[in-house]
């Protein structure tokens, strides 16, 4: 989970003030993008939304906030325009529209988030939406535009925003009413690691920072560490071959075993997978000529053999370290994600409702 929803769920369970702070939008070079969140209690802060005096800055509003009236909307929500010029000590240059929602210590505010955390939990995406300038309750609402409390009153939030867009912004109602329209994307992409050697580990170490979920595989259990977070599960078989077909549609496969015998057996039963998002196999270029030969001595067409990244990891990092394996080979997976996650804006819906939306009030 991330960080600042768990420290978030921890806040409800143990009846502590906190306000949420969501980078709503921006404009120019900004430190983060919309969607970045960041919790704050009276002596703590979790998460990040870029740091430096953007976050002094943010702190000291969240801080106003707690102390002052739960029960005057003011008190509760709030949309502050921050340019990141000289005043600010940060030399960016962009502006960025932060909203802060103070978090009800209540049944139902404990219920929508524990929504969003299994939400989150099961790879399903939803909307938070946030009115800013009227005391409706937050609602969670599907990516098709379907509140999900389905008894609850008409949002009145125009359904394109809703289905066609995929990124944080603000907008207006059909009344004219300012939302924070919050994307809370709960993509996993599942990672299935063949290999608990050196570079395995290193891996499995940067991925543990990033929102996946790793399945670790080796025939040695002795090899993997004692300690691992909860994204992160093991499978120490004798027959690592198996867990290819254990991998969930659209996996990520890395094999990178002791054996280069196992490391064939296992190119031939991903190969036969045809819903593999990608497949990454450590060696050179030398390494997958070999393979490439064998698999089509063993009847694999040339179109399954270009499914076959070898040797992996980006481009101008060369280093054979194994956190230096394990950074090129991670940045390569996130390019990947940005590629298969990030959608463009459609032609059908223009930034003309956030425009209006920023009037200068907050």
């Amino acid at each position: 989970m991330t960080t600042w929803l768990a420290a978030l769920r921890k806040m409800q369970e143990t009846a502590t003030p906190a306000v949420l702070v969501t980078v709503a939008q921006i404009q120019g070079s900004t430190p983060r993008e919309p969607g970045a969140r960041m919790l704050y209690t009276a002596h703590a802060q979790f998460d990040t939304i870029g740091g430096g005096h953007l976050e002094w800055r943010a702190a000291q509003i969240a801080r106003a906030m707690l102390e002052a009236d739960a029960s005057e909307l003011p008190g509760q929500r709030r949309l502050e325009r921050i340019a990141l010029g000289p005043s600010l000590g940060q030399c960016c240059g962009g502006v960025v529209f932060l909203s802060f929602e103070r978090v009800a210590c209540d049944a139902a505010g404990l219920a929508t988030w524990q929504a969003l955390e299994q939400s989150w939990s099961s790879g399903h995406d939803l909307w938070r939406a946030l009115p800013l300038d009227h005391a409706d309750p937050l609602l969670l609402v599907e990516t098709d535009g379907q509140a999900c409390q389905l008894d609850g009153p008409d949002h009145g939030l125009p359904v394109e925003a809703l289905r066609n867009t995929r990124q944080t912004h603000l907008l207006r109602d059909r009344d004219g009413r300012r939302w924070l329209l919050d994307l809370c994307r709960a993509h996993q992409p599942q990672v299935v690691l063949f290999g608990a050697g050196h570079v395995g580990a290193a891996i499995v170490k940067v991925l543990a920072n990033l929102p996946c979920r790793v399945l670790w595989v080796d025939e040695r259990e002795d090899m993997f560490p004692a300690d691992l977070p909860p994204q992160v599960s093991i499978e120490a078989t004798d027959v690592p071959n198996a867990a290819v077909d254990m991998a969930e549609p659209g996996a990520y496969y890395l094999v990178m075993t002791h054996s280069h015998a196992l490391d064939q057996q296992l190119t031939e039963r991903i190969l036969k997978r045809e819903d593999a998002a990608w497949f990454g196999l450590i060696g050179s270029y030398t390494k997958r000529k070999q393979f490439e030969h064998r698999l089509a001595e063993r009847g694999f067409s040339a179109a399954q053999l270009e499914r076959i990244t070898c040797p992996i990891g980006i481009p101008g990092i060369y280093g054979k370290e194994p956190s230096s394996i394990a950074i090129a080979v991670v940045a390569q997976l996130m390019q990947l994600w940005e590629l298969r996650f990030t959608q463009p804006k459609p032609k059908g819906y223009t930034p003309s409702l956030v425009t209006h939306a920023l009037d200068g009030r907050g």
